[in-house]
């Protein structure tokens, strides 16, 4: 090994591994990238290619390579796993060097930082974000470097940085170097993506942050510019200045609620199908898909913005023939914030220019569908979509229809573009045809039919003559050039003078084609800002007319904001599962919520429909917000500016958590964040521990969201003792999700109407997931039993009052001899306790009280 590593070439590759060592190094030897050592011994088990070993026995070192040519899809491969590739060139000619061919790394390729392939997926961005810190401050900055978007907000706690650099589903995340610690382990267990420390150098001011006015916003921004810059090495242009916003624009969904919701994905299978996004993608546009999964995201605080997305919305769904003829013309378009992107990332071919004009060609059209629909909204877009001056001229008249993929090997360039370029087309077809001609006339001068003038890179144009024909040669006709099994090869004066006037042209021809490429992608690049913003303008008309195709073919009603604390859905439906029962059988229910109905309290069987009514109101919320029509027969809501959900039950492994403490952790989440505008959706709380624990946690959060934070809430329980409360909490009522028990066979209706479930039903759903007919059998018998038991106590018991009463009266009378526990309950701060809190000091006080009662 120490002999192969002493090699100038190896000791080069260490030299330039030693900078990269947190990335996999494809180093260019001739028309392969190749590996060594541990990067060759990962790459070749992540890649499932071949291992082989530079070197002989003890000496030998592990090497692997993939082909140049084909090398994205590798580099793609490596990058969805989550590791960076730095790509090593050759950037001098080997012909022209002295000793070992000069090599640099030409790009570092990271999963925030990929512009192209597989891992880039059209109808999701490509985030990637950084999070820093400044003297007690938080920032995150988040930037698509494929689209050129970048945004920054700035935060009170690390924790409020993890969740919102989180909220953007980051391919990669970049942390301040003096934070590492911190954040890396807080990362590592909640996401999948790439985490970089990075050491922020001093920086001067950056145009792109004329809008940030705090040092840790421009702290965060400089970083990931910084980085961008160090791993790309390429012209970011397409970076557009970035935005500044507060969290508290948007409504505020945790990470947690967006998975229990199934916006963007579902929560079995991870995937887009079964969510939110699935039914209300109509989009027609790669930029229209990405703009709805972030309108979904990150709903609208601003009561005009989301009206004007309603009334854009509407306009849509009157003017028929208009929708469906910019769908057609949407098809047209292609995806511009992502051609703009490679424009000025020089990775930018011809068929992506051919693509970008046929885009900007439907320009025209789409603006006149949009005057007479007499919109506002669509009066504002209007300027927005016009074609920069001369662009679509320029790529008309310069780049071919049907040209290569490849920029260096001609075919690239019209006709009549460049005088020069069409003489040497001239000279090459020229001289193509005077061989052709030559062929012809040396075929009759021999009287050899089989004589071929043929061409190879070693030795350019030669006439081919197979063995068994050599006696019809004329002695010193031809110069012998190859030898060859079965023919021989000759020259001419005349051929060699000819194929010097060709090659001359052909080489001249493709630096031409190229530099006149470069010329056009130049000019293009100039209008970068204005592409952008036609392909802002275009992703919203895209989600808004799209928002009109669901509309009306789902039957959804527009929504009407009010500044009261109110919310009136008259036979809501939940967006995605009414599609699944699509034979008519799924029951709608109304929603009505305001200031003196703040809580409901939803009893009834499992199975029945709790948690489908709970998620369709949040779900109302979100499409109204995002500016969507909703499924309803009529609606009126507040804007929220929250909502947390705790429903489903699921352990957290990574972090440690059982369900319980999941359960737990989200509801701390929802009790200290939430406020009088926020919505919350809590299922089944207490249930992961013992009976009196669970209903004690369940009736305190109960109380607790009634009586400090008055937020909307949906609150689902099994523990039918709670529906006392409804005497005393004021803005508590009582509804249940109804069922119809006959001959022993449940029914679910599925309607939600006020009043208390009389019964859980657990063993009827048990009966209807087939548990065996014995075990059944045998649970009605413990229920009876334990039925019995109970009208037994409460008959021994007829003075002292029941649960019901119970919980209107303190837990310990005055007179109870255990007066240090009265004592201590008295002092104790329940409202700065946390629920896990809460139930450790009521385990405390029961376990005291119990043994001050005993004799």
């Amino acid at each position: 090994m120490a002999q192969a590593q002493a090699t100038p070439m190896m000791k080069q590759y260490k030299e330039i591994k030693a900078q990269h060592e947190d990335a996999f190094l494809f180093f260019r030897l001739g028309d392969f990238y190749e590996l060594f050592h541990e990067d060759a011994l990962l790459a070749a088990k992540e890649l499932e290619i071949t291992l082989t070993q530079r070197g002989k026995g003890d000496d030998g070192v592990p090497m692997c390579g993939v082909p140049h040519h084909s090398s994205e899809q590798y580099i793609s491969r490596l990058i969805d796993l989550g590791y960076k590739v730095a790509v090593c060139e050759q950037v001098e000619n080997p012909q022209e060097a002295k000793g070992v061919v000069k090599r640099e790394v030409v790009q570092v390729i990271t999963p925030g930082t990929v512009m192209n392939g597989k891992a880039v997926r059209e109808e999701a961005n490509q985030f990637a974000v950084s999070i820093a810190e400044q003297n007690g401050t938080w920032s995150v900055s988040a930037a698509d470097l494929t689209t050129g978007e970048w945004s920054a907000c700035e935060l009170e706690s690390a924790e409020e940085a993890v969740n919102e650099a989180l909220s953007y589903e980051p391919k990669e995340i970049i942390v301040a170097a003096d934070t590492e610690t911190v954040l890396k382990q807080a990362l590592s267990a909640r996401t999948s993506a790439a985490v970089s420390a990075y050491e922020l150098e001093e920086q001067g001011e950056e145009v792109l942050f004329q809008d940030l006015s705090t040092p840790v916003l421009k702290r965060s921004a400089g970083m990931l510019l910084h980085y961008f810059h160090e791993t790309t090495k390429r012209d970011l242009a397409h970076l557009q200045t970035v935005k500044p916003y507060e969290a508290a624009q948007y409504l505020q969904l945790d990470h947690h609620s967006k998975r229990n919701l199934e916006i963007t994905e579902s929560l079995m299978e991870r995937t887009k199908k079964g969510s939110l996004l699935s039914v209300i993608d109509r989009t027609g546009t790669a930029m229209g898909a990405r703009k709805l999964k972030r309108w979904l995201e990150r709903p609208s605080l601003n009561k005009k913005q989301i009206e004007k997305r309603h009334g854009l919305t509407g306009k849509f769904i009157e003017h028929f023939m208009e929708r469906k003829e910019l769908q057609e013309l949407l098809k047209q378009v292609y995806d511009l914030e992502r051609l703009s992107g490679r424009v000025a990332f020089g990775t930018v071919n011809g068929r992506d220019l051919v693509q970008l004009k046929k885009s900007l060609q439907q320009m025209p059209g789409i603006t006149a569908l949009l005057k007479p629909l007499g919109n506002s909204y669509a009066d504002e877009l209007l300027p927005l979509l016009d074609a920069p001056a001369g662009l679509v001229e320029l790529l008309d008249a310069s780049i071919k229809e049907d040209c290569p993929v490849s920029v260096t090997e001609g075919g690239l360039i019209c006709d009549g573009y460049n005088e020069q370029l069409d003489e040497y087309r001239d000279a090459m077809t020229n001289g193509r045809s005077w061989i052709a001609g030559l062929e012809t006339e040396e075929r009759q001068k021999t009287g050899i039919r089989s004589l071929k003038i043929g061409y190879n890179k070693v030795f350019g144009y030669y006439i081919e003559v197979s063995r068994p024909n050599l006696h019809l040669l004329q002695e010193g006709r031809y110069e012998r050039k190859q030898t060859l099994s079965n023919a021989e090869r000759f020259i001419t004066p005349e051929l060699k003078e000819k194929e010097a006037v060709i090659l001359e042209a052909e080489e001249k021809s493709g630096e031409l084609e190229y530099q006149l490429f470069t010329e056009v992608r130049d000019q293009v690049k100039q209008h970068i800002r204005l592409i952008q913003q036609i392909a802002e303008s275009v992703s919203i008309l895209d989600v808004l007319q799209g928002f009109a195709e669901t509309a009306e073919e789902r039957q959804y009603t527009k929504p009407v904001l009010t500044t009261d604390k109110k919310v009136e859905i008259t036979e809501s439906r939940h967006p995605v599962v009414e599609t699944m029962a699509d034979d008519g059988s799924y029951v709608p229910n109304s929603i009505t919520l305001h200031k003196d109905r703040e809580m409901l309290l939803i009893t009834g069987p499992n199975m029945a429909g709790k948690s489908t009514y709970m998620r369709q109101l949040a779900l109302s919320v979100i499409l109204c917000q995002a500016g969507s029509y909703v499924p309803a027969d009529s609606c009126e809501m507040m804007v929220f500016d929250k909502i947390f959900t705790r429903i489903g039950a699921a352990d957290d492994l990574a972090q440690g958590q059982s369900t319980f403490m999941v359960e737990m952790s989200e509801t701390r989440r929802a009790v200290e964040g939430a406020g009088e505008k926020s919505l919350i959706l809590l299922d089944e709380i207490g249930r992961g521990t013992s009976t009196y624990d669970g209903m004690s946690l369940a009736q305190a959060v109960v109380e607790y969201i009634h009586d400090h934070l008055k937020a909307m809430t949906l609150f689902s329980t099994h523990y039918h003792e709670l529906t006392a409360l409804e005497k005393s909490l004021d803005n508590l009522v009582n509804v249940h999700v109804s069922a119809v028990e006959e001959n022993g066979e449940l029914t679910f209706l599925h309607r939600v109407v006020d009043g208390a479930a009389d019964r859980s039903y657990g063993i009827h759903v048990a009966r209807l997931a087939r548990l065996p007919e014995a075990l059944i059998r045998r649970a009605d018998e413990l229920l009876s039993a334990h039925e019995s038991e109970s009208a037994v106590r409460t008959e021994k018991k007829e003075k002292q009052p029941d649960y019901q009463e119970a919980v209107q009266i303190p837990l310990f009378p005055e007179e109870d001899p255990a007066s240090a526990v009265v004592e201590e309950l008295k002092q104790a701060d329940i409202l700065n306790m946390t629920p896990i809190q809460a139930m450790q000091f009521l385990d405390e006080l029961r376990r005291k009280a119990s043994r001050e009662e005993k004799p």
